[in-house]
């Protein structure tokens, strides 16, 4: 049972919530993406975490696990492509096209599979 307690405000009772003091953190590129995603298509999500204060500490595991996750498929891409240092040193445009790409293909999955579910 958990006891509230109320402080009067004009006509008003508001509760006495208190957060506990505890570390934030920021929220990163892909944190954000999860949460505009779960405001508009998993408000219960949302609010659940929001009530509990847990909702900045969500937010920061996704932003590190997606990042690494990222980080991971890049790797895993470039060295199937065979995009590496000796493709830098002889045609450092060329390794930057494909690396900008393999980025990009590699943020589409990610994101699909772990910030709109």
């Amino acid at each position: 049972v958990m006891n509230i307690s109320y402080t009067n405000k004009g006509d008003y009772l508001l509760p006495d919530l208190i957060l506990e003091d505890k570390e934030r953190f920021n929220i990163g590129k892909y944190g954000l993406l999860r949460l505009n995603y779960i405001k508009k298509e998993n408000l219960g999500l949302y609010f659940d975490l929001l009530v509990s204060d847990k909702l900045n500490e969500y937010l920061h595991g996704v932003d590190i696990t997606i990042m690494e996750k990222v980080q991971k498929l890049i790797k895993e891409l470039a060295e199937k492509e065979n995009i590496n240092e000796k493709l830098k040193e002889s045609n450092q445009i060329l390794w930057v096209s494909k690396m900008n790409n393999i980025k990009n293909i590699s943020e589409e999955i990610i994101l699909r599979e772990y910030i709109y579910v």
